[in-house]
């Protein structure tokens, strides 16, 4: 029996029983279309999740142990939108008799304002300002030395060893421990050393290659030692492969689930139209025949069912993508959330193409079960069963 005889009959038989037709294409319509969009928002939820970890302060690439003769503009190369330059030292803090260690930070506040978030978790007072001789203080610190917005402190290395006075202008809270233990922050015209190690944050334009921006750092000054987001932060690393594996998982249980409905229901069809196979049996159709008609019927029904889900799975994702979901209730005590809780579902290959594909596969694997049932029965068996 030629091909094309059999697609054409397939569409027909598919045309005449178009109720169940539709029924089904609606399953794997709506399968496909859900996955799409749930892949979209698992990619988008990533993208949420390194957004605000390293927009809050690290950037994408960590730098440090950089000589001081060094012109750190040469990091600022393409791909690379801000550098941030940073020197640090540890100091001892006292106000009142109380001490407290802090590792104080001297940044430029204005590109610290324009290219992190850690101003935005401001609880009291306000951000740094150039030029001024303040302290931007972590809460738990304040708290310990009985500071509040106004306040002044002594800074030294030793206790007596007065090398500055600044007067706290802001207290933070980012809900990290890194950052909320120990560490301070002032303008650069206020550290009071002329020495410090120096360290940098480069925060990198959508699309920029981390790998092969750090191995170009490390090109440009072999003695500075940097490392990429998924370096210092491999926990967050391990969830977003985690969130992968999970979807993939979810995906093969969504379509085995659907190509068991689908395979019932051609059993179904089968069995209602058991008679024709047996006649078409009795004029010689080969088993073959008998199985590339159902595969051909099944192939037809996920193919055109899985492309108005990929279409309708695509406009969901693009309505969103402007719009974003505020998940700002649920994540509010997330360290990786701590910026911002609205996720923006965002389409790529691996969200828009494995859901159809799958939903064809495993399509087409359920037209194993009815072709099984009819090829193992005779032309006579089935006659005088119908």
């Amino acid at each position: 029996m030629r091909l094309r005889y059999i697609l054409k009959l397939s569409f027909l038989h598919l045309v005449r029983s178009w109720r169940s037709t539709i029924v089904l294409s609606v399953m794997v319509i709506s399968a496909v279309a859900s996955l799409i969009f749930l892949a979209s928002l698992a990619i988008g939820t990533n993208d949420a999740m390194i957004r605000n970890s390293i927009g809050l302060f690290s950037g994408h690439i960590s730098g440090s142990d950089i000589p001081p003769r060094i012109d750190t503009e040469i990091l600022a190369v393409q791909g690379v939108e801000h550098v941030l330059v940073r020197r640090q030292q540890r100091f001892l803090l006292w106000t009142d008799g109380i001490f407290e260690p802090v590792l104080l930070m001297a940044v430029n506040p204005l590109q610290e304002q324009q290219s992190t978030a850690l101003w935005k978790k401001t609880v009291a007072g306000r951000y740094l300002q150039p030029g001024e001789d303040g302290i931007y203080l972590n809460q738990e610190t304040a708290a310990r030395l009985h500071l509040s917005v106004g306040g002044w402190v002594h800074l030294g290395t030793f206790p007596g060893d007065i090398l500055k006075t600044l007067t706290v202008v802001g207290i933070y809270r980012t809900g990290i421990s890194q950052l909320d233990q120990g560490l301070a922050f002032c303008p650069n015209e206020a550290f009071p050393s002329a020495e410090g190690l120096i360290t940098t944050a480069s925060f990198l334009q959508e699309g920029s290659s981390t790998d092969e921006i750090e191995q170009h750092y490390k090109r440009l000054i072999p003695s500075g030692k940097f490392r990429a987001w998924t370096e210092f932060m491999p926990d967050l690393k391990q969830l977003i492969d985690l969130n992968f594996v999970c979807m993939a998982i979810v995906m093969i249980l969504v379509f085995a689930l659907v190509s068991v409905g689908i395979s019932c229901a051609f059993l179904i069809f089968t069995l209602k139209n058991l008679r024709e196979h047996g006649i078409m049996k009795t004029m010689g159709i080969m088993p073959v025949d008998s199985t590339l008609f159902l595969i051909c019927q099944i192939g037809m029904l996920t193919l055109c069912a899985a492309t108005v889900g990929m279409v309708a799975g695509v406009f969901a994702v693009i309505l969103f993508a402007k719009v974003g979901i505020d998940l700002t209730s649920l994540t509010s005590h997330n360290q990786y959330f701590v910026v911002s809780g609205v996720i923006y579902p965002r389409l790529t290959a691996v969200s828009l193409l494995p859901p159809p594909v799958l939903a064809i596969i495993f399509g087409l694997a359920a037209a194993l079960w009815p072709s099984l049932y009819i090829n193992r029965k005779s032309p006579a068996d089935i006659l005088r069963t119908v």
